[in-house]
C-alpha cells in the first residue's frame, strides 16, 4: 500500500479525496503563493501545485504527493481570495451575469516522477442582485475561496446558470482526472 499525502489545507479537496475512498494524510506545504515565476496566468495553478508538491515530496520521497491550486480567471485577470467584505462584493459583481473559467492545476509526485496537468471548467453566472451578493457573503463568508464563492454552497444553487466541464474542478480538485493519472501514470488504484 502506498502512502498518499494531500498537500493542501482545503477542506473541499480533503472531502473529494475522502469521497474517492483514498486513505491519505494532509501535509500543508508552506510556499509563497504570490510568486508565480513569470509563467502565463492560466499556467499559475500548475506552477503553484508543482511548487507545493515538490516541497512535500522532498521530505517524503516514498510517498505519493498530490497538490493542487485553483484560480478563477476572467477578463485576463486572476481573481484570488477576497481580502475583505468589499473585495468579495467587487469580485462577485464582476462575475455576475458572465462566464468565467475555473482552472485547477494538479501535480502528483512519486519517487522522483512528476506529473502536472490543468483542468478548465467554464462557469456561467446568472445576474446577481446586490442583496443576493451581500446575503451570500454575510452568511457564507467566502474569504478562503478563489473568486469569492463555492459552487456547492447557496450561491451555486441560486446563482450559477450552468457549467461546461468538471463540477469537482470548480470545487478545487478534478478528482476524476487525479484518479486517472494515478492509475495510468503511476499504476495506483483507489480500489
Amino acid at each position: 500500500m502506498h502512502k498518499i499525502i494531500l498537500a493542501s489545507q482545503s477542506p473541499r479537496r480533503k472531502q473529494l479525496m475522502e469521497m474517492a475512498e483514498f486513505e491519505f494524510e494532509v501535509v500543508v506545504a508552506d510556499v509563497d503563493e504570490s510568486e508565480h515565476g513569470g509563467v502565463a496566468q492560466e499556467k499559475v495553478p500548475e506552477y503553484l501545485a508543482a511548487k507545493k508538491a515538490r516541497v512535500i515530496s522532498s521530505g517524503n520521497p516514498e510517498a505519493i504527493v498530490i497538490a493542487a491550486d485553483t484560480i478563477v480567471f476572467i477578463d485576463g485577470l486572476i481573481l484570488g481570495k477576497p481580502v475583505d467584505f468589499d473585495d468579495a462584493v467587487a469580485i462577485l459583481n464582476r462575475l455576475s451575469g458572465r462566464k468565467h473559467e475555473v482552472i485547477s492545476g494538479v501535480c502528483i509526485c512519486h519517487k522522483g516522477v512528476e506529473k502536472t496537468f490543468s483542468v478548465v471548467t467554464s462557469v456561467f453566472f446568472r445576474h446577481l442582485t446586490e442583496s443576493q451578493i451581500r446575503h451570500y457573503i454575510d452568511r457564507y463568508k467566502p474569504y478562503d475561496k478563489a473568486g469569492a464563492y463555492a459552487i456547492q454552497e447557496w450561491i451555486g444553487v441560486t446563482g450559477i446558470e450552468r457549467i461546461d466541464g468538471d463540477y469537482y474542478n470548480v470545487m478545487g480538485l478534478p478528482i476524476g482526472d487525479v484518479i486517472k493519472v494515478l492509475k495510468d501514470e503511476f499504476g495506483i488504484s483507489n480500489w
